[in-house]
């Protein structure tokens, strides 16, 4: 009995702890959806993300101005190239990369806005926990607010404020703990011979879907 009193207090404790900031697995796929506030851009797509070899896959389907738009971009950071693929044609265009490679995490410095529960609490099962941050962009001006689960720290969405687009959201949905087939990450046989022009790199995450317009 006094065993249970114990672990009972325990489990209190651990779920009255505050939430702190954290980073998401390292490896990590899934789908996600990309607007803006002026409603001039949406895209649906598919990502994978290997913060281990800083490596990013995006395949895109969206629209931009109304105009559709496809898109299927591999970002190696360590090589500083990106690659632009397209896999009907056999065709590949490479580019180079100057961004930094930005991990999927809360910062240390941001500040807890709330915690909150999609779906229900009234069920088991029935919802999930999740904590909103908020905090200044690296290496930018204004702010950021991000969701991600409690348990985890797998991403739900991001928010920030753009002065051409007004808010742009990143929701994320669907994550898997790791990728089923790593070698998206690697460019395709048809890409090594690929020449890297000094012009066109992405200037930040939004231009790789606004550059496709």
């Amino acid at each position: 009995m006094r065993l249970l009193a114990v672990l009972t207090c325990f489990l209190a404790g651990c779920l009255a702890e505050k939430p702190h900031p954290c980073s998401s697995p390292s490896l990590l796929s899934g789908a996600l959806t990309v607007s803006t506030q002026n409603e001039k851009l949406w895209v649906y797509g598919q990502y994978l993300y290997d913060a281990l070899e800083q490596r990013t896959r995006l395949t895109e389907l969206g629209t931009y101005e109304n105009k559709t738009l496809t898109y299927d971009v591999l970002l190696l950071y360590r090589e500083a190239a990106m690659y632009e693929i397209n896999m009907h044609d056999r065709t590949c265009k490479k580019r180079p990369l100057t961004t930094e490679f930005q991990p999927m995490e809360v910062p240390k410095d941001a500040s807890l806005l709330g915690q909150a529960v999609l779906g229900t609490s009234s069920e088991p099962a029935g919802g999930l926990l999740v904590n909103t941050w908020t905090g200044d962009l690296p290496n930018a001006g204004g702010k950021f607010m991000a969701t991600v689960t409690e348990f985890g720290c797998i991403p739900v969405s991001t928010a920030y404020h753009t002065g051409q687009y007004g808010w742009v959201l990143t929701s994320l949905f669907n994550n898997i703990i790791g990728i089923t087939d790593p070698s998206k990450l690697n460019p395709p046989d048809f890409c090594p011979d690929a020449e890297a022009p000094t012009e066109g790199e992405p200037a930040n995450f939004l231009s790789l879907f606004l550059n496709r317009a």
